[in-house]
């Protein structure tokens, strides 16, 4: 899969076939943004979908509303010690329109693949910022459920690795429309944001987010500044997302395993027909 993966020497303990083997590991590497030639900030990234991803992470952290205000991504040629293109740097020029920071607040410190920067610091900034109202869109108990599953054959490199996250927007009927793999799972929302973003088709008023990961505040802001309303995740959610998801009006789904989930805000959005519904304790 070029530099998504690479073959790594390893020795096997246990199992049917211990001794000498070879794993295939998933390729984690720095990208940075610049704008203007100015650096702006550095991720650990999975290659790959980086100029989805420059896109979904502008406008995350409200550089850009539209596509049309980026006018150049482009890699940056020679930026490797010996002036080879490690394809690792993408310089963009930025459009009418667009909110360039204030050279003072660009960020120059490496953000992780683990967990990222948030781009606010509040529940109020998130919600006084994000330019759409959240539809009241509703959607089958089947669907959400079924999400796992639906994404999972889209997934070439977990099925090689077991060792990156995905995201993933659907339609209401369970319709994939995009699917990203990223070793960050901030990376891997910016990338299918970044996607739509560059299709024009914000705000995903009518999409589901489906992330492979746990829900933090950082993936529910990117969700409700997208427009989108419904956000599940096989995994457990912060209480800041919780929070944030409660007050922007954004249905947040945890847990979705098998023939299980927990809706822990606006469930309204959630067609229950049918489905099995067991009380918390408090």
């Amino acid at each position: 899969m070029g530099r998504v993966t690479r073959r790594q020497p390893v020795v096997r303990v246990g199992g049917a076939r211990p001794g000498p083997s070879v794993d295939t590991v998933i390729v984690e590497e720095p990208l940075e943004v610049r704008l203007g030639g100015r650096p702006f900030q550095v991720t650990m990234r999975t290659p790959g979908d980086d100029i989805d991803l420059v896109h979904g992470l502008l406008h995350s952290e409200q550089v850009i509303t539209e596509a049309a205000q980026v006018v150049l991504a482009r890699y940056c040629a020679g930026s490797g010690p010996d002036g080879v293109n490690t394809y690792n740097v993408v310089d963009v020029t930025l459009g009418d329109g667009a909110v360039p920071p204030e050279p003072g607040l660009q960020r120059n410190a490496l953000t992780s693949s683990a967990c990222g920067v948030c781009g606010s610091a509040s529940i109020d900034q998130v919600t006084r910022a994000t330019r759409f109202a959240l539809a009241p869109t509703t959607v089958s108990a089947d669907v959400l459920l079924a999400a796992p599953q639906l994404v999972r054959p889209l997934q070439p490199a977990f099925a090689k690795t077991g060792g990156l996250h995905a995201a993933a927007l659907l339609d209401p009927d369970g319709t994939v429309r995009c699917v990203r793999e990223d070793v960050g799972r901030h990376n891997a929302v910016d990338k299918v944001v970044g996607w739509a973003l560059r299709q024009d088709l914000l705000p995903l008023s009518q999409a589901i987010l489906f992330v492979s990961s746990r829900a933090s505040f950082e993936l529910t802001q990117k969700a409700v500044l997208a427009g989108i309303g419904v956000l599940v995740a096989v995994s457990a959610p912060s209480s800041l997302a919780v929070e944030l998801a409660d007050e922007a009006g954004l249905t947040l789904i945890g847990f979705a395993r098998g023939d299980a989930m927990n809706i822990y805000t606006h469930p309204e959005r959630v067609q229950l027909e049918g489905a099995e519904i067991v009380a918390a304790r408090p």
